[in-house]
């Protein structure tokens, strides 16, 4: 018999305001420690050296964790000309360099190049699997990489800003699974000078943005109180994205039991769809609509 998990029952999500530095998994833990929460996770991992919206999951909104995943999302980047790095950022060892520079011009001619389906070769030192290990450790073990191109959906790529030759500022919103030092490694390579990626800011992913962000400080100092408990946002703020349907009594508990039931308003959702059901405005399931009832494969268990 397993150890009972120690800490709050306590769900819902915080939008974190990621600082350059520590990983995702530590900014994980130590907003787990400062709700005393049992569970928590977070839907989409940013570097290290990468800053902005982290938004992390607690307790049974955990579960709501890929529909986030899967949405849409916008970073704002900077990127260095002149010069490829073998981790296709700031952090690596310089491999390659060019004295040429792009115009304006000519980086808002290439960005079509990366707008719409594209595939996409994830950077080496990344945490892609290959044969069960991931990419970063066989690269950092002097081992020949190579990883296969991935689809990816670009809904834009923008240029927004020249501070100066040597740098481009750009906004790029894409689907699951983008990688921002790619799209600068690749533009790099299409325009004949090589970059790489200076500084990542996620500015907002699926249903989360940054006006709603606390600081890891923050946290910190209001750690385990009240007022902390109080910048939660709800469980069902994870499913913004899924379409909402509504059920009675009787069709939760079947629901919470893993039966299909039936539930209202579904006129705009199609057979097939995934939505999540509420009952009196609390979060039961998510499943598949059925012309009137709901196959669940997620259950929500909230007090």
């Amino acid at each position: 018999m397993g150890r009972k998990r120690k800490g709050r029952d306590i769900s819902g999500w915080l939008v974190v305001d990621k600082p350059a530095g520590p990983t995702s998994t530590a900014v994980v833990n130590k907003v787990r420690w400062a709700f005393q929460a049992k569970k928590a996770g977070h839907a989409g991992t940013l570097d290290p050296e990468a800053t902005g919206l982290l938004a992390v999951a607690l307790g049974e909104a955990t579960k709501t964790v890929p529909y986030v995943t899967d949405a849409m999302k916008a970073y704002e980047f900077t990127v260095r000309w002149g010069a490829a790095t073998n981790t296709d950022d700031a952090e690596g060892e310089v491999i390659e360099t060019s004295d040429l520079r792009p115009s304006d011009e000519e980086i808002k001619a290439a960005l079509g190049q990366f707008v719409g389906d594209i595939e996409q070769v994830p950077p080496k030192f990344s945490a892609v699997k290959i044969d069960g290990e991931r990419a970063y450790k066989l690269a950092r073990d002097g081992e020949d990489v190579e990883i296969a191109a991935r689809p990816l959906w670009v809904e834009e790529l923008l240029l927004v800003d020249r501070p100066d030759a040597d740098t481009a500022v750009l906004e790029m919103t894409c689907g699951k699974g983008g990688y921002v030092r790619s799209i600068a490694r690749d533009l790099g390579r299409v325009l004949g000078c090589f970059g790489h990626v200076v500084t990542l800011r996620r500015v907002w992913s699926g249903p989360f943005d940054l006006d709603n962000a606390v600081t890891l400080d923050r946290i910190e100092e209001l750690a385990q109180t009240a007022d902390l408990d109080a910048l939660l946002l709800p469980l069902e703020t994870g499913l913004g994205e899924l379409p909402e349907l509504h059920c009675g009594l009787e069709a939760m508990t079947r629901l919470r039991n893993g039966n299909p039931a039936e539930v209202t308003g579904g006129g705009d959702v199609e057979f097939g769809e995934t939505a999540w059901v509420s009952h009196h405005g609390t979060p039961v399931a998510v499943g598949e609509y059925r012309g009137g009832k709901l196959q669940p494969s997620r259950v929500f268990v909230l007090d």
